[in-house]
């Protein structure tokens, strides 16, 4: 069976299809928005890195069903009530509407639209699961690499992680995701042509166990490579492996430590390499690295020039998910939009559709967002959501990820220290405006009835 489509209108949920049955059946056709957000942010995040934009608007452009997509779903028995008409109205599905987003690498917090769709219900309805799915998802890693990058102290942080991401689509997305919060580059070779990111590797214990003498298998790869060769140095013994490459008089762009007790044996190699006048040979360290390892490692004297991280980044290891959610704010039969809101315990939302709104101190640091009612404005502040597809159609070409991953380093100069530590950040500002909280109360009035006091009606 070949692999589906990367904008297959299967990469969905069953109930967003019975849901958009349902609609059609009962001939309901407003134009619907829908607001995607993080509720709240993991433990130990003082803030999230927007990202996965690019992709979501490719989908929304290019997303089909194929001939076989409605085959499968008229043999499904959840459609045997389903007219056929529906299935006819799937052959021309295509996405219509319009999206207001934050650009990718823009600092993010809880409750704060990332995005927002306006488009017919089905429509709108039909590409949550993708949406919530690739921004959710870039976003953690992208926020995650922020972190460790920080933790390196400016020293290289390269993304290893495909062999250990969820998927191989997964693995290239963590992949853009991770040079867009700071890594220098990454092991993946299809991200790497897909989207130009820098591409690192080293070699791997089974290069050095195939050839059985260490010295040989060192001699051999640094005279293919001679300008690039890492070297790792741990299969059998290190420090033996470094004297091996002083003896055989070889000059690696760098030894890679992969296991041990890395600040003792990177002090060790870093003397010895000196001594031998291999100054420039740099000191490559991984395994099960993170931003807490790093930051204990450097906090302890390691000698270390870069690091490759590789599970806990393409994984985000300790908050492997993010409280992603896609929810409706508002309806409109054509008289204007209707707000719309969710009031059960722990889960409310706000209705109407949304701006987000960044305030500066007077140093240039961001001091606080207000996210507000769409016809409000704050011209002291700095406007979050743009414009960026009409009609089912982008408004201009996606940056190239080295100018978001620009973005993102200039908005975490902004983002004052306290909310950038790495344990007990604080929390940031985020507040809702009054006309927000008026309009969530005259809804909440509407619906939600005393107990003991029974509607008059």
């Amino acid at each position: 069976m070949p692999a589906p489509s990367r904008h297959s209108a299967l990469l969905t949920d069953l109930y967003e299809l019975t849901m958009a049955a349902a609609y059609f059946e009962d001939n309901f056709h407003p134009t619907a928005s829908f607001e995607l957000f993080v509720r709240s942010l993991p433990p130990q995040r003082g803030f999230l890195l927007a990202a996965g934009l690019d992709q979501a608007l490719d989908f929304l452009e290019n997303v089909r069903f194929s001939a076989e997509d409605i085959v499968v779903l008229r043999r499904h028995p959840a459609f045997t009530r389903v007219s056929a008409a529906f299935f006819d109205y799937l052959k021309d599905f295509h996405f219509t509407g319009e999206v207001w987003a934050m650009p990718e690498g823009t600092l993010a917090f809880e409750e704060e639209p990332l995005l927002r769709v306006t488009a017919p219900i089905i429509e709108a309805q039909i590409v949550e699961t993708f949406l919530l799915s690739t921004l959710t998802f870039q976003t953690m890693i992208a926020s995650k690499a922020a972190r460790v990058v920080a933790a390196a102290q400016g020293r290289a942080v390269v993304e290893f992680g495909s062999r250990r991401a969820h998927g191989p689509e997964a693995g290239v997305l963590a992949a853009r995701a991770a040079y867009i919060g700071g890594c220098t580059g990454t092991s993946n070779v299809e991200a790497g042509q897909r989207f130009g990111i820098p591409t690192f590797g080293t070699l791997a214990h089974s290069f050095i166990m195939a050839y059985g003498d260490e010295e040989e298998s060192f001699r051999r790869f640094e005279s293919l490579f001679p300008d690039h060769a890492v070297l790792l140095v741990d299969t059998y013994d290190t420090l033996a492996a470094i004297e091996t490459i002083i003896h055989a008089g070889l000059r690696p762009r760098s030894v890679r430590l992969d296991s041990g007790d890395l600040v003792e044996l990177s002090r060790q190699v870093r003397r010895r390499l000196d001594q031998a006048n291999l100054t420039d040979t740099r000191i490559f360290a991984s395994g099960e690295l993170d931003e807490f390892v790093i930051a204990d490692l450097l906090a302890r004297g390691a000698q270390i020039d870069a690091f490759g991280v590789g599970t806990a980044l393409a994984t985000s290891k300790d908050a492997p998910s993010l409280s992603g959610v896609y929810k409706l704010v508002d309806v409109d039969f054509g008289e204007g939009p209707s707000g719309r809101v969710k009031l059960s315990e722990e889960k409310a939302t706000y209705p109407c559709r949304k701006r987000v709104f960044r305030m500066r101190q007077s140093d240039g640091n961001y001091s606080g967002d207000i996210v507000a009612h769409e016809s409000e404005n704050y011209p002291d502040a700095e406007p979050l959501l743009n414009c960026v597809m009409r009609q089912g159609s982008r408004l201009a070409p996606s940056p190239r990820v080295q100018e978001i991953q620009e973005r993102a380093r200039l908005e975490l100069s902004h983002l004052p220290e306290p909310h950038r530590r790495l344990q007990g950040a604080a929390r940031y500002p985020v507040r809702f405006s009054s006309e927000l909280e008026r309009r969530l109360e005259e809804i909440r009035t509407r619906f939600v009835q005393p107990v003991g006091k029974p509607d008059s009606g």
